[in-house]
């Protein structure tokens, strides 16, 4: 039987998961916010959906977007920069009530490592977040709105830094001087590595779980980015010599050595 998969966020993660999951032969429904990119979905194989949530409303017919979906994957990060600040929460709460009634069992919440803050050493999901900063708190307060659900099965995974093709961080920070935290080991993992968790959550049902996802490499953001800046032939970036630690090693420890899940895609 082609089971349904149905993604909120068909972007620079969703696209790319959407058309993986299709090649495996699931039946795919994804949304977007842009009435222009309906058409560019639909040639992929994804059924598309015109949906934009609002702190106050959802635009779009998201019952039929859920309907006969086993399996919901959340893709959509709080937009808390510039003018257009949101509660992301208060989103969350109402795409939740829409998942309720369309009685959707499985979820998929992807989250990030922003919701431990600062905390220093290593990180792994036994370790109780403290969010520093406001995206972190509205994520991890997300989180908790699905995982106390009753009868939704939700699995929450939390990655690291993304990076992929035409997208790295050292790309913003080349040329750039007097940057802090050069001593601060870096959190990543690749697009490619995104995909094939989610992919293994959903073939393997790992249900009601929780993963930090990110690949196991952690050298300095010092030495990590000098190496890459000069990979690409740009400048690399200076750091301040007394650059102080801010942040912990996080560890991938329940994908690894508990379901035994393989990173394939160097960072």
């Amino acid at each position: 039987m082609i089971k349904t998969v149905a993604i909120i966020g068909c972007g620079w993660l969703g696209l790319p998961l959407a058309k993986s999951l299709i090649l495996d032969g699931y039946n795919i429904h994804g949304t977007t916010t842009s009435e222009v990119k309906l058409g560019m979905l639909q040639k992929e194989g994804i059924s598309p959906f015109l949906i934009s949530i609002s702190e106050n409303t959802i635009a779009g017919d998201i019952s039929r977007f859920l309907r006969g979906a086993e399996i919901l994957v959340i893709n959509v990060p709080p937009k808390l920069r510039g003018a257009n600040k949101e509660n992301f929460v208060k989103k969350m709460q109402l795409l939740l009530a829409g998942v309720k009634a369309a009685k959707t069992k499985n979820v998929i919440f992807v989250s990030s490592t922003s919701v431990y803050g600062n905390i220093e050493g290593e990180i792994t999901e036994d370790t109780i977040p403290q969010p520093s900063t406001e995206s972190g708190k509205q994520l991890l307060g997300s989180e908790s709105l699905f995982i106390n659900t009753p009868k939704l099965r939700t699995t929450i995974i939390r990655f690291g830094g993304l990076i992929g093709p035409n997208r790295h961080p050292v790309t913003m920070l080349s040329g750039r001087k007097g940057l802090t935290n050069g001593n601060t080991v870096i959190n990543l993992i690749h697009l490619e590595d995104c995909i094939g968790i989610i992919k293994a959550i959903i073939h393997n049902e790992w249900w009601d779980e929780l993963f930090n996802g990110v690949y196991p490499f952690h050298p300095s953001k010092q030495e990590y980015y000098t190496i890459e800046a000069q990979k690409r032939g740009l400048t690399k970036p200076e750091y301040l010599d007394a650059s102080l630690n801010s942040g912990g090693k996080i560890a991938s420890r329940r994908l690894i050595h508990v379901k035994k899940y393989r990173f394939n895609t160097s960072i």
